[in-house]
This record gives structure tokens, sequence and C-alpha cells, in this order.
């Protein structure tokens, strides 16, 4: 028998190639036409997924939402230089150095560059959830601001004002306090219009904050409702006095009247610190389950700058006036505010880190 019909028949018929190697090759060959490469593993984990954003075209009324926020910033950081009151013959004014003037920008400053960033369509739901979030806490601090100037006549009382103890006898507007009023409409106008643009500007993503909405809302319903019984109370008050009798050597506890609390006031002031506590709960509430993720983060941001803005004014009239301390619940404020930061840091950053892990 000639030597090439000593091969096997199994071998003749694949070519001379062993049969499990002919499967191998075809299994290979395959994937390679494909392009799916080897075979994952059972146990390999899964990709995390990435935080795409998709924003379509921004529509004008959000870019008037905007707009209205960027002038409302101009405007409040013009108030905050000129007299604000002229109350009892003393001259108020919240400005006095460049501390003061750190302070009373932080809530102008931050509302010029999100206003800016939604005129131009820059992720325009970031900015419209913090139009929303200030709109509604700007209405009751408007109606307290129009009873600070026009009606605390009608009751005198004992006032702190930019660190200045006075007595509501007799008040007198001035510019400053014309500024802030103007601005406070704007920022109304603002947070109405971005309720309404909302529906109608189209920015989604892939949803990595969902996992975390839960433990957000939580914290932030938690963080609202610290923030509102601080607010209850005065940021600076007037502290107690020890008198001691000359005569007998008793010593008595003299409660110092000063400013008044949030819900003491009459009038427009009571039923403007009543939206404003109802406002902040609310939004604080709300703002974690605005889709998309940078929508929370507006909201967040809303929340945090008014709260770090209350607890540092609060320390700036105690450090203006003599007789003026800065109360716990005005240091409450500003930890809130810090804590309600770390949060929209965290929501911030929720699908940026997802991302990174998936392209690593």
């Amino acid at each position: 028998m000639p030597a090439r019909d000593r091969i096997p028949a199994r071998s003749r018929a694949d070519g001379g190639r062993p049969a499990g190697g002919t499967r191998r090759a075809s299994a290979t060959t395959g994937a390679s036409r494909t392009g799916a490469g080897p075979a994952r593993r059972t146990g390999a984990p899964a990709a995390a997924p990435v935080d795409q954003l998709v924003v379509g075209p921004v529509p004008p009324l959000a870019r008037a939402v905007g707009v209205l926020l960027a002038v409302a910033g101009v405007v409040g950081a013009v108030a905050v230089f000129p007299t604000y009151l002229v109350v009892g013959g003393t001259a108020v004014s919240p400005v006095t150095g460049p501390v003061d003037a750190l302070v009373a920008l932080v809530a102008p400053v931050a509302a010029l560059a999100v206003g800016t960033g939604l005129l131009l369509g820059r992720v325009p739901r970031l900015g419209l959830g913090y139009a929303a979030v200030t709109g509604a806490l700007a209405v009751g601090r408007l109606l307290i601001e129009l009873y600070q100037g026009r009606g605390s006549t009608t009751r005198p009382a004992v006032e702190v004002l930019a660190g200045e103890r006075v007595i509501t006898s007799s008040v007198d507007i001035g510019a400053g306090w014309v500024l802030g009023i103007v601005a406070l409409s704007l920022t109304v106008l603002a947070g109405v219009l971005a309720m309404v643009a909302w529906g109608r500007t189209v920015m989604d993503d892939g949803g990595t904050l969902d996992p975390l909405r839960p433990v957000l809302a939580g914290c932030a319903a938690v963080l609202g409702v610290a923030a509102v019984l601080c607010l209850a109370s005065p940021a600076a008050d007037v502290p107690d006095q020890v008198v001691t009798d000359p005569t007998t050597g008793l010593e008595t506890v003299v409660t110092g009247e000063g400013a008044q609390a949030l819900l003491e006031r009459p009038g427009l002031a009571l039923l403007g610190g009543l939206l404003l506590a109802g406002a902040l709960l609310l939004c604080a509430v709300t703002a974690p389950s605005l889709r998309p993720r940078l929508g929370a983060v507006g909201g967040l941001l809303g929340i945090t700058v008014f709260l770090l803005a209350a607890g540092l004014t609060g320390w700036r009239d105690a450090l203006h006036g003599t007789d003026v301390d800065w109360t716990l619940p005005g240091v409450g404020l500003l930890v809130l505010g810090v804590g309600a930061a770390a949060l929209t840091v965290l929501a911030w950053r929720a699908g940026s880190g997802r991302a990174g892990a998936a392209g690593a």
C-alpha cells in the first residue's frame, strides 16, 4: 500500500489535522470575523455604566431665566453697598469692610454665575433647578423685606440689622433696600419661569445617580428640618446680662431684648416666615429627585447657597456689634450649609466617578 494510503481515513477527511484542532481553529476564526474576541469568563465583573449626558436644543424661555437670574445677581451685588435702611436715625449698611463684602456677595455671585451658564445654554437643567429653588425661597424673603422697610413701624420693636441693635420706631428706606427688593422680585420671576421651562428643556443622562437618590433624599430631608429649626431663632442676638444688686449682693439674670425670631414678626413678615420654612422643606425633599443628575445638583446648590449665606450673615452681624453674639442656631445654619455642600458634591461626582471606573 502506498504511503499516502496509510493515513487514517478520518485524518484524510479533515486535511490531515486532528478534529479537535479543526474545531478550535474554526472557533477562533469565527471570533476574529465577528470581532467579539475571547469569551468573557463567568466570574468577570460587569463594566460600570457611563454617565452619558444628552442635551437637546435650549428653548428661549430657559435662556430668559438665565438672563433674569444673572440680572438679579448683578442688582443684588450692587444692593449691599448703599445704605440699606435708616432705623431710628441710625443708618444701616450690610458692608463696612472687605469681610462683609465677601459674605454679602456669596448669593449674588452664585446667581450671576449660574444665570450666565444658563444663558449660554450649558447644562440648562442645572440652571433651571437652581433658579426654581432660589425663586421659591425668595418669596418668603421678599415678604419679610417688605415688612422690614414698610410695616415694621406699626409695632416698634428691637431688631439687629447688620450687627446694629436698633429700635424700629421710625424707618426710612435707602437705595440698598430698593435694589434688594428688585433683586428678590427678579429671582421670584426667574423661579416661576424656570418651573414652566423645565418640561420644555430636553436633558437626560444614563441614570448613574439613581441608586443614590434615596440616600440623598433622606439626608436632604433631615437637613431641611434641622435648617427650619435653626431659622426659628435669630442667627445673632443680644446675650443675657448678669446684674448684681449693690445693696443685697443678689445676682439676677436680665434677658436682653434682641432680634426677633422668624415667626415672631406680625403681618407680612409672619406669612413670609411660614412660606420660607415651607419652601425650604419642600425644596430639600424634591431637589434630589430632579432629573438628570445635574438637575439635582442645581437644586441642592440653591439650598447650599441659601444656608451658607444665612449662617455667614449671622457671623457677620456678630462681628459688627459689640453687644451682639453669634448664636447656636447661627452656627447650626453654617454647619448645615457645609452639609448641603457635601451632598451637592456627592451628586456632582456620582456620574463622573462611575464614568472614570468604566474608562479604566
